[in-house]
């Protein structure tokens, strides 16, 4: 029921009777100005962690360029292109803390000098097509009946397991919900890949191309590729960035790769990622494992359709 459940109010929750799976096939580390650069120009947005001065947190627009030589990576974002102001190079990065914050919800940030740690630690994987039509997931009786599949009618909030106590615990009694870490990051993990990387085909660096000196996604010869920006905090606070800003930037290769067309998904959903423990929690996590898990098991849309 963790990859897709639908629920009803004050009835128990159930697997609909087919879904979309969303999977990849390739998945990589990228680091460095250039290689990022290529990668963007040429296959879509990167997610990659940063660090999180308090200046940033105050982020109101223009390019942030931090003082304080701050690079303890605590947050994952995603970024969707790159340019230049006034002589000044910028990555464009969409957060999730809401689009009230900075510029509708996005930053850019000085480009060539790894300032916030961007460009030391970041990670890709390429779409593949698991979810058109006739690539629909059914659901078998054994899914469906599966006592796996909680069927409790719960008030919120929920209980939820823990991995630590190895026990379902009240909301009041697991540290999910109890702390927070500082400046609004997630304690996101640098990025690894157990097992190593998946590589079918030379990467977008292996393969140098002119790159524009301006790329956005959001405005791509006039269309917008990417898909929603989210707010990991609500309903309440999750330090789930490590989910959202990977699931943001597959989700925009989805788009990118179906053109736009009437199968492309809104988002892809970064609950589901979290209630898998597919990487980590709402205490913060591992955004490569992410990659992984959408290749061995497959992402769903945010509406779970």
């Amino acid at each position: 029921m963790q990859v897709a459940r639908d629920c009803h109010p004050s009835e128990a929750c159930f697997v609909p009777d087919n879904y979309k799976v969303y999977g990849v096939d390739q998945y990589a580390a990228v680091k460095g100005e250039e290689n990022m650069k290529q990668e963007i120009a040429q296959r879509g947005p990167l997610a990659c962690g940063i660090a999180v001065p308090d200046a940033l947190e105050a982020y109101k627009g223009g390019i942030f360029c931090d003082t304080t030589g701050d690079v303890n990576i605590v947050h994952d974002i995603s970024v969707v292109g790159y340019g230049i102001e006034n002589g000044n190079k910028y990555w464009l990065v969409r957060n999730s803390w809401g689009t009230h914050w900075g510029e509708n919800g996005f930053v850019r940030v000085c480009r060539g000098s790894n300032n916030i740690a961007i460009e030391s630690d970041c990670a890709m994987a390429t779409p593949v097509d698991t979810w058109t039509t006739d690539k629909r997931h059914t659901t078998t009786d054994a899914e469906r009946n599966s006592p796996l599949n909680d069927k409790t009618v719960y008030e919120f909030p929920q209980p939820v397991y823990s991995l630590t106590q190895k026990k379902v615990v009240q909301p009041e009694e697991h540290s999910m919900f109890l702390s927070k870490p500082k400046n609004g990051g997630c304690r996101v993990e640098k990025a690894f890949f157990v097992g190593g990387e998946k590589k079918n085909v030379p990467h977008a660096w292996d393969v140098l191309k002119d790159v524009p000196a301006n790329v956005n996604w959001a405005n791509m010869n006039g269309t917008n590729y990417l898909s929603w920006s989210k707010n990991q905090h609500i309903p309440r606070y999750c330090g789930s960035c490590w989910a959202q800003g990977t699931t943001s930037a597959i989700a925009d290769r989805f788009n990118i790769m179906n053109k736009l067309s009437t199968t492309t998904p809104v988002s892809i959903d970064a609950q589901v990622v979290v209630n898998a423990q597919a990487g980590g929690t709402c205490d913060g996590g591992n955004p490569g494992q992410v990659y992984q898990y959408a290749h061995d098991t497959g992402l769903v849309g945010g509406s779970c359709e």
